[in-house]
């Protein structure tokens, strides 16, 4: 279900924790299975818990709780948007609101042509950069006005 070189990846995760504690890695694991197939399905995230010996409820546990995971197939690019209440007062909404028109999605949907999937998330940490938002998991892009949005939409097609 997952290639060799992400059971590798896992395989270094494990590692790091004793022979007793597979369980410490399941945040790792499923992030590197994630990369690879873009969200997890209830059957990877079984896979997943499998590989590192633990119960599928444990895995699904952590999945469902944090926000970062994909539970169903994203677009190509997952936008998140910080609205928490400092980026909302120094334009956070006013970022969504415009992703949300330019896209033509609300939060939780996806384009047409599977580009783009437009989230709310919750606090980034980045209260002074605001608005935020936050590409794939991986790269914040910081005090995203709307001549910044546009410029970060161009890069990404």
């Amino acid at each position: 279900m997952l290639s060799n070189e992400a059971l590798e990846k896992i395989d270094i995760e494990l590692a790091k924790y004793p022979d007793n504690r597979q369980r410490s890695a399941i945040m790792s694991a499923l992030r590197i299975a994630q990369s690879e197939k873009g969200w997890l399905s209830h059957e990877l995230v079984g896979y997943v818990a499998d590989y590192l010996k633990i119960p599928p409820v444990q895995a699904l546990e952590v999945a469902t709780f944090y926000g970062m995971y994909n539970l169903k197939p994203v677009g190509k690019y997952k936008l998140t948007v910080c609205t928490n209440l400092p980026c909302a007062l120094s334009g956070g909404v006013d970022a969504a609101l415009y992703l949300k028109e330019r896209l033509g999605v609300g939060f939780n949907e996806t384009t047409a042509d599977g580009m783009y999937t437009l989230k709310e998330g919750e606090c980034m940490g980045a209260c002074g950069d605001a608005p935020v938002i936050l590409v794939n998991n991986h790269k914040m892009c910081s005090f995203m006005t709307t001549e910044a949005i546009e410029k970060k939409l161009a890069e990404l097609q």
